[in-house]
């Protein structure tokens, strides 16, 4: 914007500016304005608004140095909007304010578009005009919106905003290195991500069929959402199994895509080295997971219930978290010492049995002094060893006879045999 200053006049750039952003402003609110309170009600019409954002340019023109104009003419059009909103009150018992701060904001934008960069006064106005057109989404988000979910939302900012500035970044034990901080940054990281795919499924995907549920859920656990859609399967009509099988092999799809994430905030050493391997199981795990779905017999599609996981977000699902990731920073340092690189082998498949987040973290961290190459070795370990418990866990909640087992032994299989795969070829690279 600051380009066509050298060409044109700046007033009259600034002049066309306030005035197309006012007059937007005023065509949203009229719209909305006369849908919720009616014309009896309406402060002024578009060009109200548009005569208000001029008015404010022209004053604050007029005075460029004390602003007492603009100040003046601010006070005279907060006092008609006073009296506007007494006359709405009383006579027609309607309480908003809205029109009342756009106007204000409207009357404001010639100090902004003067003073301010063209990224900000355009921010300003979008974000007016999509809070003005949203209204109705918010109302609905509202009405959805479970009891505790502002205290959920206060949780996650007490535990990233409150706790974690006030650890100290000081090693507990000599030798190794574990922090209250490290600690707590993990548990940090992995609720955020958490958090946001529960936000995802609830009011994003809320009326989706199991695939979408399925790579939702992946974000957040995998294993937990291949047991809820193996449960829900036991109620599910016979062609729709290679469907189930399809959404469990897309959360393990995004089980390799969040590590990817997860591996990248905290080594970006430990990502070139292995996100060619997690790309590769992921793509092929969306392969087999894609050709499922084409098998699958024309049936209508089921859909998944997004309420069937509770929220993640909760204080002892995070000290768990944090629990876990100290056991198994004390257990990586003490393998290390009295086994080597050949018990942490061990243990990296050992880790799969249980939740291998902590384990990989804790080994991106630098706990131990352990080479890149041992880091990707483990956390690709340790994901194939999680994939077969995930598959036992699918097969276990599925039951006995269930049409979901040769789907899901074909699919699981091929991964798994693919990620072996890559896994030899890891070692041999």
């Amino acid at each position: 914007m600051e380009r066509i200053y050298a060409y044109l006049p700046q007033e009259f750039v600034t002049f066309v500016l306030v005035t197309l952003f006012s007059l937007l402003i005023g065509l949203s609110q009229r719209r909305i304005s006369l849908k919720r309170e009616g014309e009896a009600t309406l402060f002024g019409t578009d060009r109200t608004f548009t005569f208000i954002g001029i008015l404010g340019y022209l004053l604050y023109i007029l005075d460029p140095t004390d602003y007492r104009l603009f100040l003046g003419g601010g006070a005279v059009l907060g006092l008609l909007l006073a009296l506007n909103y007494y006359v709405k009150q009383t006579r027609y018992h309607v309480f908003g304010v809205t029109t009342i701060v756009i106007a204000l904001i409207t009357y404001c934008l010639a100090p902004i578009v003067c003073t301010q960069p063209s990224w900000f006064y355009v921010l300003v106005v979008v974000v007016v005009l999509l809070l003005t057109e949203l209204k109705h989404t918010f109302t609905e988000l509202a009405q959805r919106m479970k009891n505790d979910e502002m205290i959920t939302l206060a949780k996650f900012l007490a535990i990233s905003g409150i706790i974690l500035p006030m650890l100290p970044d000081k090693t507990l034990v000599a030798g190794i290195n574990l922090t209250p901080y490290n600690v707590w940054l993990a548990t940090v990281v992995v609720s955020g991500i958490s958090y946001l795919s529960y936000l995802l499924r609830r009011y994003v995907f809320r009326e989706s069929g199991i695939l979408v549920s399925g790579i939702v859920g992946g974000l957040y656990s995998s294993t937990a959402t291949i047991s809820v859609l193996a449960r829900k399967s036991r109620t599910a009509v016979a062609a729709e199994a290679p469907e189930y099988a399809a959404a469990m092999l897309l959360a393990v799809c995004m089980m390799f895509l969040r590590f990817l994430i997860l591996i990248g905030i905290f080594s970006l050493e430990a990502l070139e080295a292995i996100y060619p391997y997690l790309l590769a199981m992921s793509l092929v795990a969306a392969g087999v997971a894609w050709w499922l779905h084409r098998r699958r017999m024309a049936t209508p599609g089921a859909e998944a219930d997004a309420d069937d996981t509770g929220n993640p977000l909760e204080f002892k699902v995070a000290l768990i978290f944090a629990l876990l990731f100290v056991v198994f920073t004390l257990l990586t340092h003490y393998t290390l010492v009295y086994a080597g690189t050949g018990g942490l082998t061990a243990l990296s498949f050992v880790s799969g049995v249980s939740d291998i987040t902590p384990f990989i973290l804790n080994l991106v961290q630098g706990t131990g002094g352990v080479s890149v190459e041992m880091i990707a070795a483990c956390s690709l370990q340790a994901i194939v060893s999680n994939i077969v418990v995930n598959l036992c866990y699918a097969l276990f909640f599925a039951g006995r006879g269930s049409a979901l087992r040769r789907p899901l032994l074909a699919g699981f299989g091929v991964v798994i045999g693919v990620n072996v795969c890559l896994l030899a070829v890891f070692y041999l690279v």
